[in-house]
């Protein structure tokens, strides 16, 4: 059963893709905004004991992987001067189609939480992001008649899809979910734009989610 599948049979919604996503860090809004929205929290909460115990236990590894590091940078460089002409070519276009993703990311601030306005509806909906569930991950689902966000109601270290409640949704005439990179480079960003215009960016689990599959199908039969 595909995550699609497990979602609608537990939120019982009809959805036509889904993924997990996060946003980046909230910006710290105006004393007087902030407090006007409830004053909610504008930073998920800590990692729970066992997310804490899991850290831990990761440490030595993660300790060993900054050893490692630098040899395997350098394994890496020797490979590519022993390697052919056609890899070294290869090697050369990844780099520059990265260069031209991250600057085309820079260029549709796309590298923003949000677009700056704390009055817009995207700026609004931010202030009261982990007011609905203090866990780090939102599902995001696409309805034929809405955006829905999901997520275990506190932090949680697993089972977190087995936890999952609806905790906003945005009527697909409030807001919908672009796509800015589609056909032009592979990425993990999505943007939640808003009738006003106000949008917002979250980062989706997977490169290439399912909600980005989905809307690249969207536009090209659009068009």
């Amino acid at each position: 059963m595909s995550l699609t599948e497990r979602v609608q049979s537990r939120l019982g919604v009809p959805s036509l893709c889904v993924a997990w996503c996060r946003i980046g860090k909230i910006p710290e809004p105006p004393a007087e905004v902030h407090q006007a929205a409830g004053s909610a929290p504008l930073r998920p909460a800590f990692i729970r004991p066992l997310g804490i115990f899991g850290v831990i236990l990761g440490a030595p590894l993660l300790f060993i992987g900054t050893l490692l590091s630098p040899l395997a940078a350098g394994e890496e460089a020797l490979q590519r001067m022993l390697s052919t002409t056609g890899e070294q070519e290869r090697h050369r276009a990844a780099k520059l189609e990265e260069k031209r993703r991250q600057a085309a990311i820079v260029e549709l601030k796309l590298d923003r939480t949000f677009d700056g306005d704390w009055n817009g509806a995207a700026g609004q909906f931010l202030l009261r992001w982990y007011s609905r569930s203090s866990h780090h991950n939102r599902l995001l689902v696409l309805s034929q008649d809405r955006i829905i966000l999901a997520s275990p109601p506190k932090r949680v270290s697993i089972r977190q899809e087995e936890q999952i409640q609806v905790v906003a949704e945005i009527p697909a005439t409030e807001a919908v979910v672009e796509d800015p990179l589609a056909g032009l480079h592979a990425s993990d960003l999505l943007r939640v734009r808003f009738r006003d215009g106000s949008w917002l960016t979250v980062v989706t689990e997977e490169t290439r989610s399912e909600v980005h599959m989905h809307l690249l199908r969207q536009t090209r039969t659009e068009g």
